[in-house]
């Protein structure tokens, strides 16, 4: 009786009645709550991926190297056998026959090549020979294979005689040899050689073209019959500085020209 004397009346009633105190039953309940939540797992919602930021990866810097004052080194030149036949990087085409006979150009090329000449085109020499033009030789190389498709490779020094230049050449054609000819050209006096060595080269040009069949029918007999019948003519003239008199051939739409003079 003393001991509940000193209780509160409501504790003295809840014991009376046979209840906990009620913190004893919030904190009994709470324990349990807990304890509760601590055994269950909840799956996480899944992240929206539009608000997700993706980790961008660092780009990695190339170390840039220290400047040196030294420049760079030359690049070396091809290896090449040294056999001058093509089978080497570098082909010597002072003594290469590379290519040759491999094979035929197209139709459209050889068409250009062999076109008929034009009587138009042709020159007459007094002495009755009867010659294309070295520039119209260029110019149907250039129709058939292009400005820089073609060229004119020496196959030796110049030799030079008396009043006499003289030199081989090959004719390339796409890096390939196509054919080869000796030019010649007279010259009179020493100041004169290198317009003769230039007279040489297209004498070379001239013949090797034969190879390709251009201008073949300078060559044909018949050919130069015929057009000398039909298109030249004979004339008397007398030389200006000699004053001897002969029979000159000319074109019959040509006139006499110098050192020539009609008499």
């Amino acid at each position: 009786m003393a001991s509940s004397l000193t209780m509160t009346p409501l504790r003295a009633a809840a014991r009376h009645l046979g209840f906990a105190p009620p913190t004893r039953v919030v904190a009994s309940a709470t324990s349990r709550f807990l304890s509760t939540s601590a055994s269950l797992s909840f799956p996480l919602p899944p992240a929206d991926p539009s608000t997700t930021k993706r980790a961008t990866p660092t780009p990695t810097r190339t170390p840039i190297p220290a400047v040196s004052d030294a420049p760079l080194p030359d690049a070396q030149p091809p290896s090449n056998n040294g056999n001058g036949n093509g089978n080497g990087s570098v082909i010597d085409w002072s003594q290469s026959y590379h290519g040759l006979g491999t094979s035929a150009f197209p139709p459209e090329v050889a068409a250009v090549l062999q076109a008929p000449l034009d009587p138009e085109d042709i020159e007459v020499k007094p002495d009755g020979i009867i010659y294309l033009p070295e520039i119209k030789y260029r110019r149907i190389l250039n129709n058939a294979f292009g400005p820089g498709g073609w060229g004119l490779a020496p196959r030796g020094d110049l030799m030079v005689k008396e009043r006499l230049v003289a030199r081989e050449y090959a004719l390339i054609v796409h890096g390939r040899f196509v054919g080869q000819a000796r030019g010649e050209q007279q010259y009179f006096t020493e100041d004169g050689i290198p317009t003769a060595a230039e007279g040489c080269k297209s004498n070379a040009l001239m013949r090797c073209c034969k190879d390709l069949g251009i201008a073949s029918e300078l060559w044909d007999p018949r050919f130069i019959r015929r057009f000398m019948k039909t298109y030249a003519v004979q004339q008397w003239a007398e030389h200006v500085t000699t004053k001897k008199k002969k029979q000159v051939w000319l074109r019959r739409d040509d006139e006499i020209r110098y050192p020539w003079k009609k008499s």
